[in-house]
């Protein structure tokens, strides 16, 4: 079923009869109550735009801009711009096992994140930020009040297609949050904090092929897909972040270790030889204040919550700052 907004229903009616939100929310409130609160708010301005005659949704084909992007939706076609881009993840439960991997792309009306299942979490080897891709057959999703398409087996992502064009892309704002409001399962938050402890790198070996974890087991090390390999090595960075409300452990995989530090693979790769010379690391990055883009985990182990970063921005603009800031107070009252 496609799941509309419901602001996006209310713009529509307001559009199109020329009515303001107060006597929209009024017919909806009247809906509510006429049929004793058996339906949802979303459901009530369903079917006050049927009554008026307002096609909320409108039949499409063809590549949509992000911002038409709607829950529930199959066979999506959309251009973007890559954004964000994560690491591969495997994954096994009882019912399952896989990999999963995802990217956000966006256009001049918005942006969206794309998740791929399986053979598809392959395309972010090839993929780099700012890079224009089409997405084929893609399905859509709501998770935790975000749109995400999903790509399966049928789906298609196209690398520079020919022919496509995007402008300045339009940001969509994470929830900026304090640390201490911070909860499990969280997803597209920011935090604003300052480094007050940072741990030694953690290294481990990748294969050189499918850069899956390879395993010591007696003298060599095995890739599952690969078998024995001359292993490449991938890391891991830990810092403490703290906002004046509370403080997280924040989690820096490579690709965000090496924005943190400002510094290529080649030169992080170093520490692992040499861990001595990242204490002249560790004292630059104290007292450092940077803002970061991620998802909230819980660490069963040490039964705690932690930040994975998803993206960093290791000089904020304290201008840029307060200005939003003041947007989030102006939005909130």
């Amino acid at each position: 079923m496609l799941k509309i907004p419901l602001s996006d229903i209310i713009d529509k009616i307001k559009k199109e009869k020329n009515l303001t939100d107060e006597e929209i929310n009024k017919k909806i409130d009247e809906k509510l109550t006429q049929l004793s609160g058996l339906i949802s708010k979303e459901g009530a301005a369903h079917i006050i735009a049927n009554e008026l005659g307002v096609k909320v949704f409108e039949s499409f084909s063809g590549k949509l801009q992000i911002k038409n992007i709607v829950a529930g939706m199959r066979s999506v076609e959309t251009v973007g711009k890559i954004q964000e881009i994560s690491e591969i993840k495997e994954f096994q439960s009882k019912e399952r096992k896989g990999k999963l991997a995802w990217i956000v792309i966006g256009d001049e009306t918005g942006t969206i994140r794309v998740v791929m299942w399986g053979d598809q979490a392959d395309n972010v080897k090839n993929l780099k930020q700012d890079t224009i891709v089409k997405i084929k057959d893609a399905y859509v999703k709501e998770n935790n009040n975000a749109k995400e398409l999903h790509l399966n087996e049928r789906s298609q992502l196209i690398i520079n297609p020919e022919g496509e064009k995007v402008g300045e892309v339009k940001q969509t704002l994470p929830a900026r949050r304090s640390i201490s409001d911070l909860k499990e399962n969280d997803e597209n938050v920011e935090i604003l904090g300052t480094i007050v402890q940072v741990f030694d790198p953690r290294f481990f070996e990748i294969c050189p092929e499918c850069n899956k974890r390879a395993r010591l087991r007696e003298t060599a090390y095995i890739c599952e897909k690969h078998g024995e390999v001359k292993p490449n090595y991938s890391y891991v960075l830990n810092v403490f972040l703290d906002d004046s409300t509370d403080n997280i452990r924040a989690v820096f995989f490579r690709n965000q270790a090496e924005r943190l530090l400002e510094t290529t693979h080649e030169e992080f790769i170093k520490y692992k030889d040499n861990p001595e010379s990242f204490e002249d690391i560790k004292t630059k990055l104290l007292g450092e204040q940077i803002k970061l883009k991620g998802r909230i985990n819980k660490n069963e182990m040490f039964d705690r919550l932690e930040f994975i970063t998803q993206l960093v921005f290791p000089h904020p603009d304290p201008k840029e700052e307060l200005e939003r800031l003041e947007a989030i107070k102006q939005n909130d009252g």
